[in-house]
Protein backbone atom coordinates (compact mmCIF):
# COMPACT_ATOMS: atom_id res chain seq x y z
CA UNK A 1 0.00 0.00 0.00
CA UNK A 2 1.47 3.41 -0.95
CA UNK A 3 2.49 5.80 1.80
CA UNK A 4 0.35 8.92 2.25
CA UNK A 5 1.98 12.13 1.00
CA UNK A 6 4.02 14.18 3.44
CA UNK A 7 1.97 17.39 3.62
CA UNK A 8 4.64 19.25 5.60
CA UNK A 9 7.22 18.49 2.91
CA UNK A 10 4.83 19.53 0.13
CA UNK A 11 4.04 22.80 1.90
CA UNK A 12 7.74 23.49 2.45
CA UNK A 13 8.46 22.84 -1.24
CA UNK A 14 5.67 25.20 -2.27
CA UNK A 15 6.94 27.94 0.05
CA UNK A 16 10.51 27.54 -1.19
CA UNK A 17 9.35 27.73 -4.80
CA UNK A 18 7.28 30.85 -4.12
CA UNK A 19 10.26 32.54 -2.43
CA UNK A 20 12.54 31.63 -5.34
CA UNK A 21 10.01 32.96 -7.86
CA UNK A 22 9.68 36.23 -5.98
CA UNK A 23 13.47 36.60 -5.84
CA UNK A 24 13.69 35.87 -9.57
CA UNK A 25 11.04 38.50 -10.32
CA UNK A 26 13.02 41.06 -8.33
CA UNK A 27 16.16 40.20 -10.31
CA UNK A 28 14.23 40.59 -13.58
CA UNK A 29 13.65 44.25 -12.74
CA UNK A 30 17.41 44.76 -13.08
CA UNK A 31 17.73 42.88 -16.40
CA UNK A 32 17.76 45.14 -19.46
CA UNK A 33 17.16 44.37 -23.13
CA UNK A 34 17.69 46.68 -26.10
CA UNK A 35 15.87 46.48 -29.39
CA UNK A 36 15.78 48.65 -32.48
CA UNK A 37 13.88 49.08 -35.71
CA UNK A 38 14.48 50.90 -38.96
CA UNK A 39 18.21 50.31 -38.93
CA UNK A 40 18.53 51.85 -35.47
CA UNK A 41 16.27 54.84 -36.13
CA UNK A 42 14.12 53.79 -33.17
CA UNK A 43 15.74 52.21 -30.11
CA UNK A 44 13.91 50.81 -27.09
CA UNK A 45 15.20 49.61 -23.73
CA UNK A 46 13.00 47.44 -21.52
CA UNK A 47 13.44 45.54 -18.27
CA UNK A 48 12.95 41.85 -17.67
CA UNK A 49 9.84 42.86 -15.72
CA UNK A 50 8.31 44.04 -19.03
CA UNK A 51 8.62 47.77 -18.30
CA UNK A 52 9.86 50.21 -20.93
CA UNK A 53 12.88 52.18 -19.71
CA UNK A 54 13.51 54.40 -22.71
CA UNK A 55 12.62 55.11 -26.31
CA UNK A 56 15.11 56.95 -28.54
CA UNK A 57 14.01 58.29 -31.90
CA UNK A 58 16.52 59.51 -34.46
CA UNK A 59 15.45 62.94 -35.74
CA UNK A 60 15.76 61.62 -39.31
CA UNK A 61 12.89 59.23 -38.52
CA UNK A 62 10.54 62.15 -37.87
CA UNK A 63 8.79 62.97 -41.12
CA UNK A 64 5.58 64.97 -40.61
CA UNK A 65 4.30 63.61 -43.92
CA UNK A 66 4.84 59.98 -42.88
CA UNK A 67 3.83 59.65 -39.22
CA UNK A 68 2.64 56.09 -39.86
CA UNK A 69 6.19 54.95 -40.61
CA UNK A 70 7.41 56.32 -37.26
CA UNK A 71 4.51 54.65 -35.46
CA UNK A 72 5.35 51.33 -37.13
CA UNK A 73 9.03 51.64 -36.17
CA UNK A 74 8.20 52.40 -32.53
CA UNK A 75 5.73 49.52 -32.40
CA UNK A 76 8.23 47.09 -33.95
CA UNK A 77 11.01 48.09 -31.55
CA UNK A 78 8.75 47.90 -28.49
CA UNK A 79 7.42 44.48 -29.45
CA UNK A 80 10.94 43.19 -30.10
CA UNK A 81 12.14 44.44 -26.70
CA UNK A 82 9.16 42.93 -24.88
CA UNK A 83 9.65 39.60 -26.64
CA UNK A 84 13.30 39.55 -25.55
CA UNK A 85 12.31 40.43 -21.97
CA UNK A 86 9.71 37.63 -21.93
CA UNK A 87 12.33 35.15 -23.14
CA UNK A 88 14.71 36.19 -20.34
CA UNK A 89 11.92 35.81 -17.78
CA UNK A 90 10.91 32.40 -19.13
CA UNK A 91 14.50 31.12 -19.01
CA UNK A 92 14.94 32.36 -15.46
CA UNK A 93 11.67 30.76 -14.27
CA UNK A 94 12.52 27.51 -16.09
CA UNK A 95 15.81 27.45 -14.23
CA UNK A 96 13.94 27.65 -10.92
CA UNK A 97 11.84 24.59 -11.50
CA UNK A 98 14.40 22.68 -13.53
CA UNK A 99 11.61 21.81 -15.93
CA UNK A 100 9.84 19.95 -13.15
CA UNK A 101 9.63 20.72 -9.46
CA UNK A 102 6.56 21.02 -7.30
CA UNK A 103 3.32 20.53 -9.22
CA UNK A 104 0.20 21.58 -7.27
CA UNK A 105 -2.12 19.50 -9.48
CA UNK A 106 -0.17 16.32 -8.88
CA UNK A 107 -0.06 17.14 -5.16
CA UNK A 108 -3.86 17.33 -5.10
CA UNK A 109 -4.07 14.11 -7.10
CA UNK A 110 -1.87 12.34 -4.55
CA UNK A 111 -4.29 13.46 -1.84
CA UNK A 112 -7.19 11.97 -3.77
CA UNK A 113 -8.51 15.44 -4.60
CA UNK A 114 -7.68 15.57 -8.28
CA UNK A 115 -10.42 15.76 -10.89
CA UNK A 116 -13.02 17.10 -8.47
CA UNK A 117 -14.77 19.13 -11.15
CA UNK A 118 -15.51 21.95 -8.72
CA UNK A 119 -16.12 22.19 -5.02
CA UNK A 120 -19.21 20.40 -3.77
CA UNK A 121 -20.00 19.11 -7.19
CA UNK A 122 -20.51 15.68 -8.56
CA UNK A 123 -19.27 14.46 -11.88
CA UNK A 124 -18.66 17.37 -14.23
CA UNK A 125 -19.18 19.83 -11.42
CA UNK A 126 -22.91 19.16 -11.14
CA UNK A 127 -24.14 20.32 -7.74
CA UNK A 128 -25.52 17.79 -5.34
CA UNK A 129 -23.80 14.77 -6.80
CA UNK A 130 -22.16 11.89 -5.01
CA UNK A 131 -19.39 9.66 -6.33
CA UNK A 132 -20.76 7.38 -8.99
CA UNK A 133 -23.22 10.04 -10.16
CA UNK A 134 -25.89 9.37 -7.50
CA UNK A 135 -27.64 12.54 -6.27
CA UNK A 136 -27.48 13.29 -2.54
CA UNK A 137 -30.62 13.66 -0.39
CA UNK A 138 -31.01 17.41 -1.02
CA UNK A 139 -30.70 16.91 -4.75
CA UNK A 140 -33.33 14.13 -4.72
CA UNK A 141 -35.76 16.41 -2.83
CA UNK A 142 -35.19 19.20 -5.34
CA UNK A 143 -35.87 16.75 -8.19
CA UNK A 144 -39.15 15.66 -6.55
CA UNK A 145 -40.28 19.28 -6.14
CA UNK A 146 -39.67 19.94 -9.83
CA UNK A 147 -41.96 17.07 -10.84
Amino acid sequence: MPQPPNLQKMLQQAQEMMAAQQEAQEKLKDEKVDASAGGGMVKVTATGALRLESIEIDPDAVDPDDVEMLQDLVLAAVNQALTQAEEIAAKQMEGLTGGGGFDPASALESLGLGGMGGLGGGPGGAPGGLPGGAPNRAARRAQKKQR
